[in-house]
């Protein structure tokens, strides 16, 4: 027993000399990765083997002292391999397809059927018109129905068809200006015709007409289809027009509200026009933007702007656990947490950002230094092997 404390240190420089090694290998691996879109740094722990008991500790007993054990160190092992999750640095790509989460989360995808989490945001289009990542991972997200997003409902495949067409029914006429209060009842009537929409884009024509009364005008409107509704608007000493009712033409789906809220009443000038109605023909989608909330708002030719998905992100309560699964993607563990899914600006999400990219968070100079470290290490084990080795030839020298 006492003639072996040399093999002890053997094992001790050779479990050195591999946790060094493990060292050495996440670090050049972190170096390797220096320019990866989304990568997160990974940093070794080392932590000591069991100890050899040679001596056990005693307590104090009369006039006799206790005394402390003695252990012998069996050498080195890697307690873990953790993975540093800060944010990496923004790069502007101008990219619409590029985006960059700023803040906690990752953005969710799946291949062939399995669910990956990754930080890398550099998508592109495929053939199907599906947003995917560099290795295929398909953007998932909740699709919006008549622009509008239920997050309730199940996340599935993001997809943007450059063929997708829009039309939105007119349900409003805003009407601005003055109407004279100085007319005369035996003046003619003043008209406006206003173009609106139906539901699949096909325009039609809406007639207003506004005839002087003695205590004010009377509004009538008729569309191509036989709508029709009337109002009357009282004048006001102030110069203001007070309605009898809401302006409407028509009912149900197709009804159509004539705003005349900015249309005032006093003398002298004619100046009544038609300011805006909120339908459109149909458009096809031109482009897309990206909002911070991780909405995908498209604009289409007819200028209408709409909601067509929103990114999900997804969040752990130990982000740590996630193992990597290569192509810059993780995959739930037990450690890890159930995944939480919500949107960019969620609470513990952070936002979105379009035309840029997370880069890799690998800090090369505490890496290099890492280097030096392992190297060091690795030498030092080595010198205590060679060392061994002395003293074990030095053993063997005594029979000569």
């Amino acid at each position: 027993r006492k003639a072996v404390p040399m093999l002890r240190s053997l094992y001790s420089g050779i479990s050195g000399l591999r946790a060094h090694q493990t060292m050495l290998d996440v670090t050049g691996n972190n170096i390797a990765n220096v320019n990866t879109a989304g990568f997160k740094a990974s940093s070794t722990q080392f932590q000591d083997t069991l100890s050899q008991m040679t001596q056990g500790a005693s307590a104090p007993q009369g006039e006799t002292g206790g005394s402390n054990p003695a252990q012998i160190g069996l050498g080195v092992r890697v307690a873990g391999v953790s993975t540093n999750f800060a944010q990496g640095s923004s790069q502007s790509t101008g990219r619409a397809t590029d985006m960059m989460i700023s803040g906690d989360g990752f953005f969710v995808t799946s291949k062939g059927g399995q669910q990956l989490f990754t930080r890398a945001g550099s998508m592109t289009f495929d053939a199907a018109s599906q947003l995917v990542s560099p290795d295929g991972g398909i953007l998932q997200g909740w699709t919006a129905k008549d622009g509008k997003v239920d997050q309730a409902g199940a996340i599935g495949d993001i997809t943007l068809n450059p063929n997708t067409m829009v039309a939105t029914a007119t349900s409003t006429v805003t009407l601005d200006g003055n109407l004279p209060s100085d007319a005369l009842v035996t003046d003619a009537p003043l008209n406006r015709v206003v173009k609106v929409y139906n539901a699949t884009g096909a325009e039609r024509s809406v007639t207003l007409t506004f005839a002087k009364t003695a205590g004010g005008w009377s509004a009538s409107g008729v569309d191509e289809n036989g709508a029709t509704g009337s109002i009357t608007l009282a004048q006001q000493p102030d110069g203001t027009l007070t309605p009898s009712g809401p302006f409407d033409i028509g009912a149900g789906p197709t009804k159509i509200t004539v705003d005349l809220a900015k249309v005032s009443g006093f003398a002298g000038m004619n100046s009544l026009t038609v300011s805006g109605q909120n339908g459109s023909a149909v458009g096809k989608l031109e482009s897309f933007t990206l909002g911070n909330d991780g909405s995908l708002i498209g604009s289409f030719s007819n200028g209408t702007k709409q909601v067509l998905a929103k990114i999900a992100l997804a969040k752990f309560t130990n982000p740590a656990g996630l193992e990597k699964a290569g192509g810059s993607s993780y995959v739930a563990t037990a450690n890890s947490g159930n995944v939480q899914l919500g949107a960019a600006g969620d609470p513990g999400i952070g936002t979105l950002a379009g035309g840029s990219l997370e880069m890799s968070n690998v800090d090369l100079s505490q890496e290099f230094t890492n280097l030096i470290v392992a190297q060091r290490g690795f030498q030092a084990n080595a010198r205590i092997i060679t060392t061994s080795d002395e003293v074990l030839q030095e053993l063997g020298n005594l029979k000569r």
